[in-house]
């Protein structure tokens, strides 16, 4: 490894040797050492690679120089003189010796670095633990190697960043709020693919760092109420061929791997990042309802049991290939492909009961669903830099197509029954196609490059087809179609952005503000039907941001944006999910979009070993829209095989999303880390916040009865998550973390407070190349969804697990990887801690 190592360097010093042979074949003196030492200020840790320059004071062409090995040392060969020393190392402060007489062999003795924090942004950080950067308009966290993700997927890293929260279904919200818009890279992705479903298969491995945007400025999409999170996904600044190899076992079923390669010279950085996932997700549930007349008096029971097994089978892999025409100019292009099929079966098994508890009848519907999904992205990035350090131009484009098909059976048995019920069965076959165009232009000004005028164009060119059928099978397993059940939806959304942006820095006083316009044309169109809803609208979002510093160690923000929402996928999806023929679900494709006005006042406080990062908030939004549930006046009626002339009758219910009215979510966020000792980090972050709603909702039902609905709410909700790490006996890494999610109250019920925790454990291997960790999420097995919900006829009350606890082993090996070197920036950065608040534009 070594060897390798070495070619990296003398090609990336092949110039400073040149100079360096050239002055020795002109010099008459014979050749002396300069020695020493280099050492981490403060903990006296050697710094290993070390970069030591001499310059030749009279010839300031003539420049050598070496690296410290692993015990920080360096010995160079030189020819006396009188020379510039330097002595550089990533993250800290240079140390200068200008004319320094060399006129024989000379120790230097011990020289000690110090941290540089203004240069931790450009650090690669892949230490022991996550770090949290705190620009203007951002939160950037460094997910480093979070022990209880891995061999975990992008959501569980998410999960695990605070302000974050993904529920039992992998719904992701920031704050509460799940109006949030997922980025990779700073652009919307393949990889996202068509649900969150994708980032589930995506692996955990694959992220170097996660960016929340809770009040994005203007140079951002206006898409997500709530904010946005920016997924960095991991490229190796090392010279030379380096990578890693992880793979990992894990019951329930879990079995996997993850390559990461990269191989980077002077002119072109080539890297790939693959990975293959086969993975069992088991989940249970049960729906409690009761069932009343028009009078309010109680008419039946029934009780339902679900038991679901998603078997995924998922392959991901992205390569790409960055070229350096010279320092300034470079062009990276990259490949995406992922493809994943799956078998999904769900067993509901119903017990329904008369008005006296006495049971009528039982019956068991079973969904079988066959589901495959692929889909790949080309994308290409232009980058152009000028002499003034931050004046760039970028430019890029992105195309993109998804396919998913799923194919289901669903077969209903009651026991007892001297009939046999027809099977049903399910087909829809989406199609997606996505292009991006975009360019963005930066010009800093003012002295030190203080201030930043920025400007940029986006357009997104989306196009959805998406072919559902439902029907019966006959006597000769023929498919008849049920027309009101079945549709072809094309979706349409094209959307051209152009932002303005300016922001400088006057003393301790930031500012940055920035004016951003869309123009969205959405066309949902229902072709069986001959249904089209045309949406054409323009928009202005302005966006304004306040920093002070008062000291190093304390800083304070203010910011203001104004954001929107559009309705997507299976929001506008008209067609009607029938795991349960009794509660449904549809989407909606008139729905409108939600605009929202956000508030930020943030402070954040550091000390030496304490750090205090908290904020208020404020929400108003307009044209909200709630999962509203309501009855359709429809009844499944069932035969009693016990009492043929009373049939079992049982009112349908339909769930689908409205624009209800107006929402004023006003909030408060603190995140806290204590690090008393190296090796030992608690972190605490807290969300509380008032919603209130105000909305109803006029509808006429199938019985031609008209139903009007108050969806008025008031409702105080929060969730907070502790963690914790330790290093145990025999430098073991232990790491856990806990979260509850308070009680809340929605328009229709309540959701049940639930509490959940994590841990995980690793340790360093073979010669510390590589790293044995084994994980346990959920390990109470607690984490469910369980609420209550009534409307005018129905009462019900429901408990849902999308996965069971998860055991999980993971074995990493990284070649070609400086590992003393990666550990020291860890422990430096460690000593940093959260906290480098940095007014960026």
């Amino acid at each position: 490894m070594k060897k390798k190592l070495y070619k990296a360097i003398l090609m990336v010093l092949f110039p400073l040797l040149t100079y360096a042979q050239n002055y020795r074949s002109n010099s008459n003196f014979s050749p002396i050492t300069v020695s020493g030492s280099v050492i981490e200020e403060g903990t006296d840790y050697p710094l290993e690679y070390a970069t030591i320059v001499l310059q030749s004071v009279r010839f300031p062409d003539r420049v050598t120089g070496g690296l410290t090995d692993e015990n920080g040392k360096f010995s160079i060969e030189i020819f006396p003189g009188k020379y510039n020393l330097r002595v550089e190392f990533l993250s800290y402060k240079t140390v200068n010796f200008d004319n320094q007489n060399f006129s024989s062999s000379t120790d230097l003795g011990v020289l000690k670095l110090s941290p540089d924090v203004e240069q931790l942004e450009n650090v690669e950080v892949v230490g022991e633990r996550t770090t949290v950067e705190l620009r203007l308009d951002k939160k950037v966290y460094n997910v480093g190697s979070d022990l209880t993700v891995q061999g975990g997927s992008v959501t569980d890293v998410l999960d695990n960043v605070p302000s974050v929260s993904v529920d039992v279904e992998g719904n992701i919200s920031l704050r509460g709020n799940e109006s949030v818009r997922i980025l990779i890279n700073g652009k919307p992705s393949a990889l996202s693919g068509l649900s969150t479903n994708a980032l589930q298969q995506l692996p955990s491995d694959a992220i170097e760092k996660v960016e929340v945007i809770t009040n994005p400025s203007a140079r951002y999409d206006a898409e997500g109420t709530a904010g946005i999170l920016n997924i960095i996904l991991k490229q190796s600044k090392t010279t030379g061929l380096n990578g890693s190899v992880n793979t990992y076992v894990g019951f329930p079923k879990r079995l996997g791997g993850n390559l990461s390669l990269n191989l980077r010279r002077d002119k072109f950085n080539i890297f790939t990042n693959t990975s293959y996932r086969t993975s069992n997700s088991p989940g249970r549930g049960q729906n409690l309802q009761q069932n009343f007349d028009g009078l309010g008096v109680l008419e039946s029971y029934q009780n339902e049991f679900s038991n679901s097994d998603r078997i995924r089978n998922s392959f991901n892999t992205n390569v790409g290939f960055e070229y350096l025409f010279d320092k300034n100019t470079s062009l990276t292009q990259s490949f995406v492909v992922r493809k994943s099929d799956g078998d999904d079966i769900s067993t509901l098994d119903f017990e329904n009961f008369d008005a006296n508890r006495v049971p009528t009848i039982n019956r068991t519907r079973v969904n079988s669903q066959i589901e495959t999904d692929e889909s790949w992205q080309y994308s290409v990035n232009f980058i152009k830099k000028f002499k003034k350090d931050g004046h760039q131009l970028t430019a890029d484009f992105q195309y993109s197509e998804g396919k998913e098909v799923e194919d289901g059976i669903i077969e209903e048995d009651v026991e007892g029954a001297s009939y046999v019920l027809p099977d049903e069965q399910t087909f829809s076959k989406e199609r997606q196609v996505d292009r991006l165009f975009q360019f963005d232009y930066v010009l800093p000004f003012g002295d030190k490059n203080q201030g930043q005028f920025e400007l940029g164009y986006r357009g997104t060119f989306n196009d959805l087809n998406t072919d559902f059928v439902f029907g019966v099978l006959d006597e000769n397993d023929q498919l008849q179609v049920d027309p009101n059940f079945s549709n072809n939806l094309l979706y349409k959304e094209y959307v051209h952005a152009a932002y303005t942006q300016l922001g400088s820095k006057f003393n301790k006083f930031s500012v940055l503000s920035g004016l951003r316009v869309e123009n969205s044309n959405i066309d949902v169109n229902l072709l069986n039907t001959g249904e089209l809803n045309e949406k054409n609208y323009t928009n202005w979002f302005p966006s304004l941001f306040l920093g002070y510093e008062f000291t190093e160690m304390s800083q304070l923000s203010l910011s203001y944006s104004k954001r929107l929402r559009r309705p997507r996928s299976w929001f506008i999806n008209p067609f009607v999910r029938r795991n349960s023929n009794t509660n449904l679900f549809t989407g909606n494709p008139d729905l409108d979009p939600t605009y929202t006005n956000s508030f930020d006042l943030g402070y954040l406080r550091r000390w030496d070993k304490f750090t205090l990062n908290s904020s208020i908030y404020m929400n108003r939004s307009t044209g909200v829209f709630q999962f509203i549930t309501r009855e359709t006046g429809d009844f499944v009626e069932i035969e009693n095989p016990n009492d043929p002339n009373n049939p079992v009758t049982v009112p349908v219910q339909l769930r689908s999303p409205l624009n209800l009215g107006e929402e004023t979510r006003m909030g408060f966020e603190l995140t806290s880390t204590l690090t008393p000792k190296r090796g030992t980090r608690i972190s605490w972050n807290l969300n509380l916040y008032q919603q209130t709603l105000d909305g109803e909702y006029t509808y006429t039902n199938s019985q031609n009865e008209l139903v009007r609905q108050k969806f008025d709410a008031d409702n105080f909700t929060w969730f907070t998550r502790l963690s914790g790490k330790f290093i145990l006996p025999g430098k073991i890494d232990f790491q856990t973390n806990a979260f509850y999610r308070g009680r809340s109250i929605n328009p229709q019920g309540i959701n049940k407070g639930n509490i959940s925790m994590n841990l995980a454990m690793s340790k360093e291997v073979i010669k510390d190349k590589a790293t044995l960790s084994f994980n346990v999420s959920d390990l109470f097995n607690s984490r469910k969804r369980i609420s209550e919900t009534r409307t005018e006829r129905v009462f019900s009350e429901s408990e849902f697990q999308w996965r069971q606890r998860q055991f999980t082993l993971n074995f990493l090996y990284r070649f070609n990887d400086p590992q003393n070197q990666r550990n020291r920036r860890g422990r430096n950065n460690y000593e940093m801690d959260e906290g480098e608040f940095e007014f960026q534009q």
